[in-house]
């Protein structure tokens, strides 16, 4: 009974519906922000729940606009909410919230891809990596224009142990557009396979949990919306810096409905082009004539590694970049001398390594 009491006593007093701020405070969804509301309560408790349990937690909740979502956390029992606001025109509302839950809610008028959330809680919540998740969660109804950026720099911070991760494995629940949150968590062969399956997954359990119709949201958006659930690995799958497997996995899907050693091709400069990813293929032992949607996991590990290992041998093919040589050529083609030029240091093909 007197935890039962306890969560009463955070949920929170009577308050102007989420619909009655917005007339309040004239607010409107900003079309070029790519902000959608979502006012019903029952969706917003929902998405909380996939969260688990928020009771006691610490929250850090992503452009919370008029507080649908930052309701829902409040009531599921968090007694710490740190909402980070880009935009003005909510912060007052955010502030009634505020008020109603004394000490439980902070208000960071900021943007969340340069807010510092290493900074943004106590350092004693802190979980050894090896060990459960911290009680810390980060939740929010992301902008469709800033969601799979924030993803990717997120990805990096777990795979770094850096920004929210320092306080150990931070889970996520987010949602985005229903084909981003499809390719997030994409097997192995299916048509939805990408570029961001490869990078979630190798450093996360990656969950979808439901679809949301945009019916549901003010204003309607022309998609509907995934919600997405994230806890990172203990171990991630693949052993090697965030940039080169990026490098790779980037190189291998630019040609997805080709055969994936296209794409490992342009790892490297047309002279040793064929030698290298003939060379790389064969250490990794990855079937060269694979479509990048079929390869899974293990493969692609393999191949970053195998890459890694050309690297160790050869650093300046690290620095590589394919298409900064086509538009070097492009330069070249038009009469231009292009000012930033790329020297390769690779041996000659006849030469050992």
């Amino acid at each position: 009974m007197a935890t039962s009491g306890k969560l009463a006593s955070l949920r929170l007093p009577p308050l102007p519906t989420v619909g009655e701020l917005i007339k309040l405070y004239n607010l409107r969804a900003e079309k070029q922000l790519s902000q959608n509301f979502l006012l019903d309560l029952r969706l917003t408790d929902k998405i909380v729940r996939q969260a688990g349990s928020l009771r006691d937690s610490h929250v850090c909740e992503v452009g919370p606009g008029p507080g649908g979502l930052t309701r829902s956390i409040l009531n599921a029992g968090a007694v710490d909410l740190l909402v980070v606001e880009k935009d003005t025109r909510f912060i007052p509302g955010l502030k009634l919230l505020s008020d109603a839950a004394p000490g439980r809610l902070r208000i960071v008028h900021g943007d969340i891809l340069t807010y510092r959330m290493d900074r943004g809680f106590p350092v004693n919540i802190t979980k050894p990596w090896e060990e459960d998740p911290p009680n810390l969660h980060i939740i929010g109804n992301l902008p469709f224009s800033i969601s799979t950026l924030l993803i990717i720099k997120w990805l990096e911070n777990i795979a770094n142990r850096t920004g929210p991760f320092v306080y150990g494995r931070t889970r996520l629940t987010l949602t985005f557009q229903k084909e981003v949150a499809e390719r997030l968590t994409a097997s192995t062969g299916s048509k939805q396979r990408s570029r961001l399956s490869i990078m979630a997954q190798y450093l996360c359990t990656v969950h979808n949990c439901f679809t949301i119709p945009g019916r549901a949201f003010v204003p309607k958006p022309k998609v509907d919306v995934g919600v997405v659930h994230f806890t990172p690995l203990v171990q991630p799958q693949i052993q090697q810096p965030f940039s080169l497997v990026e490098k790779v996995v980037r190189n291998i899907f630019q040609f997805r409905r080709k055969h994936c050693h296209k794409g490992v091709e342009k790892l490297f400069p047309e002279a040793y082009r064929i030698e290298l990813t003939q060379e790389m293929m064969q250490k990794a032992d990855v079937d060269p004539t694979l479509r990048p949607t079929e390869l899974t996991i293990p493969q692609i590990r393999a191949l970053a590694d195998a890459y890694a290992h050309l690297c160790s041998h050869e650093p300046s093919l690290l620095s590589y970049n394919y298409r900064e040589e086509l538009r070097m050529k492009h330069h070249t083609r038009q009469g231009n001398t292009p000012t930033d030029t790329v020297t390769s240091t690779l041996p000659s093909p006849q030469q050992p390594r």
